[in-house]
C-alpha cells in the first residue's frame, strides 16, 4: 500500500496562506484520485478537495471553494493544497488520501470510504 506523508502545516494569521504538500512513496496520483480532508477537534473528518488522475477535474467543498486550490505534479508523486484567505474555522488536522480505483471515471469521490490510503496528517492553525 502506498505511503503518504503530509507537510506544510503550521500557524498562520487569518487572511494568510499556507501550502500543504503530500508526498507519495510511489507514483500514485497519476493513476488514482487524490483527496484532502480535514478534522477539527471533536468533529468528523470532512472532505475538502479532490483532483482526478489526469489533473483536469477538481472538486471542492463549498466552505473552501474559491480560496483553496488542489494540484499535483505530473509524475503523480506529490500533491498540493494551496490555501489562501484562511479563516479561523479552517483550523484542523489536514489529511491527504489516495483513491481506491485506478483510472476511475465517474462522479468525483468525496466520501472517506472512496479513499484507501491516508497520511498521518498535518496541523493547520489559523489565529484571529
Amino acid at each position: 500500500q502506498v505511503r503518504l506523508v503530509e507537510s506544510g502545516g503550521g500557524l498562520v494569521q487569518a487572511g494568510g496562506s499556507l501550502r500543504l504538500s503530500c508526498a507519495a512513496s510511489e507514483r500514485t496520483f497519476n493513476k488514482y484520485y487524490m483527496g484532502w480532508f480535514r478534522q477539527a477537534p471533536g468533529k468528523e473528518r470532512d472532505f475538502v478537495a479532490t483532483i482526478d488522475w489526469s489533473g483536469r477535474i477538481q472538486y471542492y467543498a463549498d466552505s473552501v471553494n474559491g480560496r483553496f486550490t488542489i494540484s499535483k505534479d505530473n509524475a503523480g508523486i506529490t500533491g498540493y493544497l494551496q490555501m489562501n484567505s484562511l479563516k479561523t474555522e479552517d483550523t484542523a488536522v489536514y489529511y491527504c488520501a489516495a483513491g481506491t480505483s485506478a483510472w476511475y471515471i465517474g462522479p468525483a469521490p468525496r466520501d472517506k470510504a472512496d479513499f484507501g490510503s491516508w497520511g498521518q496528517g498535518t496541523q493547520v492553525t489559523v489565529s484571529s
